[in-house]
């Protein structure tokens, strides 16, 4: 742990607390590199289409995305030690249903229970580390040590989900939250501490209905754009649905007695930069992490183990930029000195995957990208979170760490949503206008999904892009001052 000297009224077992929280967060990220690594195999054992698979992942982002500002609130209400436990055990319930999966609807419904419970679990993870490290330095210390950690359990999620695919079974990737989660409830109990909660807060539900039903909706659109085309009536009409839900959802925060997320939080330029600039990064990594999961099993015909090996180095670098980079730099430089470089090295990488093909090497084409990449994300990481989350009312930890965690899921959900569609539809295409020797089958068929692939990380390129502009022209803060803790910048307010 830090040798460090205890700022007054700091708990000392702090550090250790770090430590499970960090174990929760592991368990999630360990929970989505799993699921990409054994993606292919569950396709092809509950026989899943193209455009259905999206939803393995999607539905867990979607509920998570949608429900996590409604977890904020319960965070608030009743305390954020309970809801942290009650959303392990639930989550740990939810990976046994999905492990035990006949059809791929019994999965999909599994994954969206459980983004339903880390939606009450995540956001009161991130406040305890709030409100449990003040003083900045050990603020940023404990981000970077939490986004290291979350870097690893990425990276453990990448082998173990390899090693549990190919010799037990894609089903073991859910199972093994069971355990994980068991240990941390413990330690929760052990070594965590928290106020009670405030009695006064409300649950906004027709926020919440508002909220996660246009994002459902959007998502929805997008997936059936695949199969109907971008200019039908039915997938028109959904995104402009779910648009309208989201513009009925703001009007409704501006004058519902609580509301599920006070605008006050994202009228603050920094924060919503920080949103912005996350969401829109999140979108080109889970986009990516799906395409290079199917170009490694599907095109290069690697086994899962040797997938999940693949992806080493880029979670390797992402815990470099995070913890020996961005945090040691984080008191000393502004944050948008860390967030757009390391958006723009990120669109680096992503751009250099564009020149994929069949015959590529991992040496020489894909590993130098995933590592530019990265690293481009590890710069980002620790800033957005530590900025995001600064002078924040305690009343107000919660929704804020809530908020963060949702511009995450919902950059997932409409990235892979996004993405997919625009793979598998130019990957058809190609196909269809290559494909005239009926014995070049296999190698078209290949080709065709590359250029999907690519496609697809041409767009994803250029989102990075515009998260590293949002990023340089939005977030204005100045380096967090060393030794004196933080003082909430806005005041409590009761509703």
């Amino acid at each position: 742990m830090p040798a460090t000297t205890a700022p007054p009224g700091a708990d000392p077992r702090r550090w250790w607390g770090l430590v499970v929280i960090a174990l929760a967060q592991l368990m999630v990220v360990l929970d989505t590199t799993i699921v990409n690594i054994a993606l292919p195999s569950a396709q092809h054992d509950l026989g899943m289409t193209d455009g259905n698979r999206q939803w393995v992942i999607t539905a867990y982002t979607i509920a998570f995305g949608g429900l996590l500002l409604l977890g904020g609130r319960i965070a608030d209400l009743v305390g954020r030690r309970r809801t942290f436990v009650i959303g392990l055990v639930g989550f740990a319930t939810a990976s046994a249903l999905g492990g035990a999966a006949t059809t791929p609807g019994v999965l999909f419904g599994a994954r969206a229970l459980q983004g339903a419970f880390a939606a009450v679990l995540a956001p009161s993870a991130l406040s305890l580390l709030t409100t449990t490290f003040t003083d900045p330095r050990e603020r940023g210390k404990a981000f970077g040590a939490n986004a290291a950690l979350a870097g690893s359990g990425a990276a453990i999620g990448f082998v173990l989900g390899g090693l549990l695919t190919e010799f037990l079974g894609w089903r073991w990737c859910l199972f093994v939250n069971v355990p994980i989660a068991i240990a941390a409830v413990v330690g929760a109990y052990a070594l965590l501490r928290d106020g009670p909660g405030h009695a006064e807060s409300r649950l906004d539900v027709p926020g919440v209905l508002l909220g996660c039903g246009g994002l459902v909706t959007i998502v929805y659109g997008l997936s059936e754009a695949q199969p109907r085309g971008w200019a039908d009536a039915r997938v028109l009409g959904l995104l402009s649905g779910g648009v309208a839900l989201l513009a009925v959802f703001v009007w409704w925060q501006s004058k519902a007695r609580t509301p599920l997320l006070p605008l006050h939080i994202v009228k603050n330029r920094n924060r919503a930069g920080c949103f912005l600039t996350l969401g829109l990064a999140v979108i080109g990594m889970f986009g990516m992490f799906l395409f290079m999961t199917y170009y490694f099993q599907v095109v290069l015909e690697y086994s899962a183990v040797m997938t999940g090996l693949a992806f080493l180095p880029l979670t390797g670098s992402i815990v470099i930029g995070s913890s020996q980079i961005s945090a040691r730099l984080l008191p000393h430089v502004a944050p948008r000195l860390l967030l757009a470089p390391g958006m723009f090295l990120a669109t680096l990488g992503m751009l250099l995957l564009t020149r994929l093909t069949v015959d590529s090497g991992y040496a020489t084409d894909v590993l130098p990208a995933l590592m530019l990449t990265g690293v481009g994300m590890g710069l980002t990481y620790t800033p957005v979170f530590a900025t995001s989350t600064a002078g924040v009312a305690p009343r107000d930890a919660g929704v804020t760490s809530a908020t963060l965690n949702a511009s995450q899921q919902v950059g997932a959900s409409l990235g892979v949503a996004l993405l997919n569609t625009v793979a598998t539809t130019s990957a058809g295409t190609y196909i269809a206008a290559h494909l005239t020797d009926p014995a070049q089958r296999d190698l078209i068929t290949r080709e065709g999904l590359v250029h999907g692939y690519t496609v697809a990380i041409w767009c994803a390129a250029g989102i990075m892009l515009l998260a590293g502009v949002a990023a340089a022209l939005m977030v204005t803060g100045k380096p967090a001052r060393p030794g004196a803790p933080e003082k909430p910048a806005v005041p409590e307010y009761a509703t």
